[in-house]
């Protein structure tokens, strides 16, 4: 029987590596195969090992070229951001929950849900369903989704999220979610043996606007001291990374999710257009702007409106 892969976006995340394990035991289950397999688009950050150790599972195989290959994508749908290869593959079906930038030959299956994580909409299939789910996938689940809501602070995070991260908690055991997802984010913002490149590709995703390629990526942390002396080497990171990538843009911001605000670091060919994006002025290519923690809902949109017309 031939396979299909469930794979998330590059630079993987929690939420991609673990909707792409949790799909796959779903779809497995409900239709009494193995066919489907988790995959990675990368190497795995360390919330994501540490979660993946915690409740024991085993990291997926990284796929480095999906040409030829049978493919489910979960938490993207925009080709810059997929598996090296992926305009040769054969999709079946995509499980979503960002803004909608695809196109393909036939019709296939695609579901998108603006709630705060991909694992929101897994987990709810699974509540729902006839599929039995232990409390080590509970575990995995409720994982992503406290990272990719902020700990339910992040204003892409929903009532169904709310609803879903209750249920998760109890099923898995853990009595105080909000204690274990400030556990995650210690986790997630330890930076001290990371490189410049390690730190910057921790979270980052390429766009296609109409005026060029932007790379942004975010990191959160729950002190932005931890950063300081260490921005002017990022910067210089950005900046080669924007040259060697034909980037309009390049940005790193650095969210401390106890203050909820970010320190935006920005390598870019156009300082006043991005200026007028983030609203705000930079100062040595950085600014604080309090408030801002989404790249999805606060951050995109903005340059949307400044670069894709």
């Amino acid at each position: 029987m031939e396979k299909i892969c469930i794979i998330g976006h590059k630079s993987p995340d929690i939420d991609s590596v673990a909707a792409a394990i949790a799909y796959s035991y779903f779809k497995n289950q409900a239709e009494s195969t193995d066919k489907y397999v988790p995959r990675t688009a990368g190497k795995i950050n360390k919330e994501t090992e540490y979660a993946l150790k915690k409740f024991g599972f085993d990291v997926p195989e990284i796929l480095d070229n999906a040409a030829g290959k049978n493919l489910i994508l979960v938490d993207h749908n925009e080709f810059i951001q997929a598996v090296d290869g992926i305009e040769s593959a054969k999709i079946f079906e995509i499980l979503d929950h960002h803004k909608i930038d695809f196109k393909y030959s036939e019709p296939i299956q695609f579901e998108v849900k603006p709630w705060g994580a991909t694992c929101t909409k897994i987990a709810d299939k699974l509540i729902y369903s006839k599929v039995e789910m232990d409390k080590n996938l509970a575990g995995l689940l409720l994982s992503a989704i406290l990272v990719d809501t902020v700990i339910t602070k992040s204003p892409t995070c929903t009532e169904k999220d709310r609803e879903i991260i209750s249920k998760l908690s109890e099923a898995a055991g853990i009595a105080d979610w909000q204690e274990y997802g400030m556990e995650l984010f210690k986790i997630r913002s330890a930076v001290k043996e990371l490189s410049t490149d390690q730190i910057i590709k921790s979270d980052f995703k390429d766009f296609n606007l109409k005026q060029g390629k932007f790379g942004i990526g975010q990191i959160e942390t729950v002190d932005l001291n931890d950063f300081a002396g260490r921005e002017e080497d990022l910067l210089a990171e950005l900046n080669k990374l924007r040259e060697s990538g034909n980037y309009h843009t390049t940005i790193l911001f650095i969210t401390d999710i106890i203050k909820e605000g970010s320190k935006f670091l920005v390598a870019t060919s156009d300082q006043e257009a991005v200026e007028k994006a983030l609203g705000a002025k930079l100062e040595n290519n950085r600014v604080y702007i309090p408030g801002i923690i989404s790249r999805k809902k606060q951050v995109l949109p903005k340059f949307s409106e400044v670069f894709d017309k």
